[in-house]
């Protein structure tokens, strides 16, 4: 079964180049041209990843990608015409997994979608023998449930995105070992030529927000001052 696609975008010329080179790859592909339309659609047909332009009519893609999240843990690519730093940061804030700068080539969006779709379908296989084997991994009063997808702190259960909860597992499967930023993007991510290490660093930012007593001063995910990040609970 070929992959869903759901393209969001105002300007129609855009959304067509993109149909049309998703399509060229085999993708099922979908289109709105506003938030509202984007949430309707993505309840309606539940796509396997979301593209996401960020000034829209009606609903714009922060506000979009905000309920999107409240349910969902659809991978989504944030696309935007901005250059700005904050621009990009927020939408990772929002829970945008990617994002692409216009004006942006064919080659790097289908590595984008190919990334986040692989590396989807990897989680998927390896939560499946995670389950046959082993749920729990904990450390302290911090547990991640492999069976359910789950991660609790002192029993109170945490809302994670796909990628925080990815992050999180995989520092914690290799506890105290030390990765950069680029390995992260190709371990998590799934892509390494086209990552902006700064993906990282605005998720793991997030997650220390939730996992984290004193973010400011993490006790689980630590940092290795001119290296990377590792799991030193």
């Amino acid at each position: 079964m070929n992959s869903r696609i759901l393209v969001v975008d105002d300007e129609k010329n855009i959304v067509d180049i993109i149909k049309y080179n998703l399509k060229k790859e085999g993708y099922d592909v979908i289109t709105a041209g506003d938030g509202e339309e984007a949430i309707k659609l993505n309840e309606e047909y539940e796509p396997d990843l979301i593209l996401l332009d960020l000034m829209m009519p009606k609903l714009d893609g922060y506000a979009a990608c905000r309920k999107i999240r409240e349910k969902y843990d659809t991978p989504i690519i944030m696309l935007t015409a901005r250059a700005e730093e904050v621009d990009k940061v927020l939408g990772l804030e929002l829970g945008a997994d990617d994002y692409v700068t216009k004006p942006f080539g064919t080659r790097e969006l289908m590595a984008r979608v190919k990334a986040n779709l692989r590396r989807r379908a990897v989680n998927d296989e390896e939560g499946a023998d995670k389950a046959k084997s082993k749920d729990d991994i904990s450390f302290g009063g911090l547990t991640i449930n492999m069976k359910l997808f789950e991660v609790k702190k002192n029993g109170k259960t945490i809302d994670l995105t796909l990628r925080e909860y990815e992050l999180l597992k995989f520092l914690a499967s290799q506890k105290t070992q030390v990765f950069s930023r680029e390995t992260l993007l190709e371990k998590v991510w799934g892509y390494e030529y086209f990552g902006d290490v700064r993906t990282v660093d605005v998720t793991v930012r997030r997650l220390r927000e939730k996992i984290e007593d004193d973010p400011g001063k993490p006790v689980y995910i630590l940092t290795k001052r001119g290296v990377g990040y590792y799991f030193g609970a």
